[in-house]
């Protein structure tokens, strides 16, 4: 894509499309002009970007002539409805549902883990977000695949948010109910999520006992690593389990790896400091580690609690293949919409001109 792109944003009064715009404001996106999108409740609204305040438009089967690149923050179904509709019309879709990731004629794309899937795409394609938290997850450990990858065992501690604004706002009720005294009373989720830890709210397989999510860490980090694991071999093998918790805003991880040979710490903690869009924190004297807090607002997936699995056997010297990390994460920026922006500047050919990355 060449010059200044005409830009949308579906779903442009969600908590994922607001976050989309601060940041193509916030990284001085280059675009000569922008459409709001929403549904038709939404339209009518005011919603403020670039110091001006801009109506949102109804989505609607004309919403992209004229558009060259659109983002997606809406659901599945609204993505599988409206997306054929932007790729006919020539725009270059940014996804964030799940509504085609797995599909082999969309790109699926992290820009720090396989940017080089982002070179030549064409008008009229559909390049997916992969979930969030395999994007925290992946983010966390591509510095480390130079030592290799065999194993990941990783379980998530999931926010509220991850389910969208209702869940949030069911979270905050909960909280204020239970405090007084009052029983809480689940609406979104199945189970009540103040004060309370439950499994992902996704579907289960009844044949394999994993969740939507759980599986979701397999099929697209081999897919993005470019392994097919085919016929049970070949492939990064992936433990998962995933859970929500009663935090408003920020996954966590905990992460267990395998590596391919045995490395020291001071290897590893190299590897991870030169990472792209990683921060080590990690003060074991102060107890200072990754939190969803600290996490909240910032760019960058937090690489803490870093140690050897001393179960995986540990060589002279202090050499070790299994190692521990403790991850958190933004999902609504770096695991969603941060992540759609900067696959939109690679496909400009542009780098930010303002780092929205906190310090």
């Amino acid at each position: 894509m060449e010059g200044m792109p005409s830009i949308a944003v579906v779903g442009a009064t969600g908590a994922v499309g607001r976050e989309c715009l601060s940041i193509l404001e916030a990284r001085r996106f280059p675009h000569r002009s922008i459409r709001l999108l929403a549904s038709a409740r939404s339209a009518g609204a005011r919603v403020r970007f670039a110091g001006e305040e801009r109506a949102v438009e109804e989505l609607g089967p004309r919403s992209f002539e004229g558009i060259d690149l659109a983002f997606f923050a809406a659901g599945a179904g609204v993505a599988r409805e409206f997306v054929p509709r932007a790729t006919a019309a020539g725009s270059i879709v940014i996804d964030k549902s799940s509504a085609f990731r797995a599909d082999p004629w969309a790109v699926l794309a992290i820009p720090e883990v396989n940017r080089a899937a982002l070179r030549g795409v064409a008008r009229g394609s559909v390049v997916a977000v992969p979930n969030c938290s395999t994007i925290i997850l992946l983010v966390a450990i591509e510095p480390l695949r130079r030592f290799g990858v065999e194993r990941v065992v990783v379980s998530t501690y999931q926010a509220a948010s991850g389910a969208g604004a209702q869940a949030m706002q069911e979270l905050e009720d909960q909280t204020r109910d239970v405090l007084a005294g009052r029983p809480a009373t689940p609406r979104v989720f199945a189970e009540p999520c103040a004060f309370n830890v439950f499994s992902h709210d996704s579907a289960i397989d009844p044949a394999t006992g994993l969740n939507a999510e759980e599986a979701k860490f397999t099929s697209e980090t081999r897919r993005l690593w470019g392994e097919s694991g085919e016929g049970g071999g070949g492939g990064v093998r992936i433990n998962a389990t995933c859970v929500r918790v009663p935090v408003m805003r920020g996954h966590s991880e905990s992460v267990c790896l395998t590596l391919g040979r045995a490395v020291r710490e001071v290897e590893v903690r190299a590897a991870l400091t030169a990472g792209e869009s990683i921060e080590v924190v990690d003060e074991r004297g102060g107890n200072r580690f990754p939190t969803p807090l600290r996490a909240s607002g910032g760019d960058q997936v937090l690489v803490g609690r870093i140690r050897a699995d001393v179960t995986q056997g540990v060589e002279p010297g202090g050499a070790c293949r299994g190692w521990n990390l403790f991850v958190s994460g933004d999902q609504l920026r770096l695991g969603a919409a941060l992540t759609a922006v900067k696959i939109a500047e690679e496909l400009v050919g542009v780098e930010s001109k303002q780092s929205t990355n906190r310090t």
